[in-house]
């Protein structure tokens, strides 16, 4: 059984993110770069079931510019068999994310396809979605439990009113939640041996994707400061700033 498991490089999340001073998008120079920590999750599901024996091949695979080759070793070194890297300058968006993971899984013939739920960057929770809807494959989001019995995966989703558990059949898309595991850290022997692991390059061409898009970012600005509270020497003073100040009443 193939495992493949998305990959996107993103801001560290311990990095405070700054604004472009054009407000253009977010300044990206010099900063710290990760694997997002959702897809983390799916990289060490996926190892986990290696380790049970139900997955004979772990394929990793982002989208992007050339330096998401070094998320792509990241997760090589994490337990990850190969990488592919889906090479392109332009901005993504998860229509054509979706479009492209819909080939390459097709192409290797995955039978479980992870992602994270979302991108800490963009936080838009669409592509696993759009991906099950284009491959016409059931879906499991928002995964806290994963449980694979011959061909069929049960999935325990975090839902509004508590759990749900759903009986998926193969080939399945899984996206993953914070509660699913928690992502081991690298060995330094494994560090060095992905640096041998095979790493394919590809573009979007190869999967007849066009990366033009009907979206643009018009303007990106930083969340307004919250401002000092105050003291109110009365009830009727609070609700007073309530109503006529905040208007909450």
């Amino acid at each position: 059984m193939k495992v493949l498991v998305a990959v996107k490089r993103v801001v560290d999340h311990n990095v405070k993110v700054r604004v472009k001073a054009d407000e253009s998008g977010v300044e990206l120079t010099n900063a710290k770069m990760s694997i997002n920590p959702f897809c983390e999750i799916a990289i060490e599901e996926a190892v986990r079931l290696k380790e049970k024996g139900i997955a004979t091949e772990i394929i990793a695979v982002s989208i992007g510019a050339t330096q998401s080759q070094e998320q792509l070793r990241s997760a090589l070194a994490l337990g990850a068999d190969r990488g592919i890297l889906v090479e392109t300058d332009a901005k993504t968006y998860p229509l054509q994310v979706a479009k492209i993971l819909k080939g390459v899984a097709e192409s290797e013939g995955a039978s479980i396809i992870l992602l994270g739920k979302q991108a800490i960057d963009d936080d838009n929770n669409q592509t696993g979605q759009m991906l099950s809807a284009l491959m016409n494959a059931s879906q499991g989001t928002f995964a806290s439990e994963v449980v694979v019995n011959g061909d069929k995966v049960t999935v325990t989703r975090e839902i509004d009113g508590g759990l749900q558990t759903v009986e998926l059949s193969l080939p399945a898309i899984i996206t993953t939640d914070l509660r699913l595991n928690e992502p081991r850290f690298p060995k330094l022997p494994n560090i060095m041996a992905a640096k041998k692991k095979p790493l394919d390059i590809k573009t979007p061409a190869d999967f007849g994707v066009d990366m033009s898009s009907k979206l643009s970012t018009l303007k990106v600005v930083a969340p307004a400061e919250r401002s000092a509270g105050v003291k109110v020497a009365s009830v009727d003073e609070l609700i007073d700033k309530l109503k006529n100040e905040a208007k909450v009443i």
